[in-house]
């Protein structure tokens, strides 16, 4: 089956006690959401990544469940260390507490489940990703808590039917899916990048932006995009406890899967068709985005905001 890797990112710092918030977090006005949506206190993120450094501190409390679906430490299902820093990092942009230490999440009360379909090398396989959201989609909390949505910042270059048709399923029990873009542009809203499972309609397809609101070069272009959000120099929890600023629109997207979290706190709730929810919950997101003045090949509908 073919092979699906983390979306490209490039380490620009590592640092052990950073005395900054991360841009992005006002850039999207999450703070000014956050006493209404309540910090997105019972919403429960998939993350399919390269798991999670599970003893970082500003990630303690965040982490309601994991599985590991790689083979790395010998398949063990349970352990879902991550040996890349990747998927702590967009853990973090999620989910980091609100502690007086470190960085702060989108979502500082939301709790993640850590699915690592990536390897210590960050690559995984489709199956991996499949079988991640099977699992996610059956999940169930120790007080029946359930998956909201699933953040995947990774990709591959080929269509793949079986994915293509799980996507299609957990979209049918509610699921917001929120993908990478890639970072393969060439700067070109006219050239199309095209990876998956980003490029399927029913996922949220994130692209990138800088602090300054410009475009990042990097960023994939298609017609499928759905939204920019912050993935240049974008500060969160890495290894070892320390923290560190990546660019990749694998930055972006956990913008966006923090910003649903809030959003599915403020909008209303139809336990007896959470499609509509999760409709109702992208609305608030195209009616709130803000155009930076780009081509919908570039921007998709502009950069969130959620007020």
């Amino acid at each position: 089956m073919a092979t699906i890797i983390e979306s490209p990112f490039e380490i620009k710092s590592i640092i052990e006690n950073p005395e900054e918030v991360t841009y992005g977090l006002d850039l999207i006005k999450a703070r000014e959401v956050w006493e209404s949506s309540k910090k997105g206190e019972g919403i429960v993120i998939a993350v399919l990544d390269t798991g999670c450094d599970t003893n970082h501190p500003d990630l303690e409390g965040a982490i309601i469940g994991g599985y590991n679906f790689t083979d790395d430490d010998n398949g063990d299902t349970e352990k879902i260390m991550d040996y890349r820093g990747h998927g702590t990092h967009v853990a973090g942009t999620i989910a980091a507490r609100e502690n007086g230490i470190g960085v702060i999440g989108i979502a500082p009360k939301s709790q993640l489940l850590i699915l690592k379909t990536m390897n210590k090398h960050g690559r995984g396989s489709y199956s991996n990703v499949i079988n991640a959201i099977r699992y996610a989609i059956a999940w169930r909390g120790p007080n029946n808590e359930r998956v909201s949505i699933i953040n995947m910042s990774l990709g591959g270059t080929l269509h793949d039917e079986e994915l293509y048709s799980t996507i299609k399923d957990a979209r049918k029990h509610g699921i917001l899916l929120v993908v990478a873009a890639g970072n393969d542009g060439d700067g070109k809203g006219e050239t199309f990048e095209i990876n998956y499972p980003g490029f399927y309609q029913e996922v949220i397809q994130v692209g990138s932006v800088g602090q300054d609101l410009t475009l990042s070069s990097f960023s994939n272009t298609n017609i499928n995009l759905d939204f920019v959000a912050p993935g240049n120099l974008v500060l969160s929890t890495f290894l070892d406890g320390k923290y560190a600023k990546l660019s990749g629109t694998s930055m972006a997207t956990p913008h966006v899967a923090g910003a649903l979290a809030l959003i599915l706190n403020l909008v209303p709730t139809f336990d007896y068709n959470p499609t509509l929810t999760s409709f109702i919950a992208y609305s608030y997101l195209l009616e709130h985005a803000k155009k930076l003045g780009y081509s919908a090949t570039e921007e998709g509908n502009g950069l969130i905001q959620l007020t």
